[in-house]
């Protein structure tokens, strides 16, 4: 089915690279107008967005004034995809003060922002979905060495249900992805990272990720952005509140 996204504006944060790329390019394939976003605006080269824009997630003021500019170009918003987040490698005890802020900053306050100044817009117009992006690693499962990240991602499943069910009867959905171990950019990171922490060589700290995956794959980006083009779909206009699996059979 073709044109899955006609008419509709989706904004979607963290847009560069990985999961926010696939997405972006996803809904741009189904006829939908983006506002892609990122940290770094050179990361967007090459996306035939409606409208490319620098943000940074953690400033309230920078979120707001996109919000007011999207607004008045288009209207409303009828998919907001929050992608951004951080992975924070290490146990309770490598986890700083610093280290737990930043990353509740990042992963879940980012998205009470952006959620808090898209969201009104959409209630006038009466529809609209929200995907927020968290983990299998969460309040559905807990890894090693993924203390504060997981703390953050079940967060993030908690606000998706408060916001959905404070918006059930005004047309607006909100539901989360929790993908499992993806290929992406920031893989590739942790990886070197735990590479440089263990001693270990970057094939076997990858061959450990593989292989803590039940399908023995990790996933792809392309799989994520299926799921999140559905529900950012009027296929899925019955589903609000509900944290949506793909994770190659982790959470088993």
């Amino acid at each position: 089915m073709a044109g899955r996204l006609k008419g509709k504006v989706a904004l979607v944060t963290a847009a560069g690279q990985g999961i926010g790329r696939a997405i972006a390019e996803a809904f741009i394939a189904e006829g939908a107008k983006v506002i892609a976003t990122d940290l770094d605006e050179k990361k967007l080269a090459g996306l035939k967005a409606a409208k490319k824009a620098t943000l940074d997630v953690r400033s309230t003021k920078d979120v707001e004034a996109l919000a007011k500019a999207v607004n008045k170009q288009f209207g409303s918003l009828d998919v907001l995809a929050n992608i951004a987040g951080f992975v924070h490698q290490g146990s309770i005890f490598d986890c700083s003060d610093e280290d737990w802020d930043f990353s509740f900053d990042v992963n879940v306050k980012s998205m009470h922002r952006t959620i808090k100044a898209f969201l009104p817009a959409m209630l006038k117009k009466g529809k609209g979905s929200i995907i927020n992006m968290s983990s299998g690693v969460s309040s559905i499962k807990g890894l090693p060495n993924r203390y504060v990240y997981g703390a953050t991602k079940a967060a993030v499943i908690g606000l998706t249900k408060a916001v959905a069910a404070d918006t059930i009867t005004k047309g607006v959905r909100c539901n989360a992805i929790c993908p499992g171990t993806i290929v992406s950019p920031s893989l590739d990171e942790r990886i070197k990272a735990v590479s440089k922490q263990t001693g270990k060589s970057l094939k076997e700290v990858r061959e450990a990720f593989v292989a803590r995956q039940p399908m023995q794959r990790l996933g792809t980006a392309e799989e994520v952005a299926a799921l999140a083009l559905f529900l950012a779909s009027d296929e899925a206009s019955y589903i609000t509140g509900q944290p949506h699996l793909v994770d190659g059979g982790l959470a088993l």
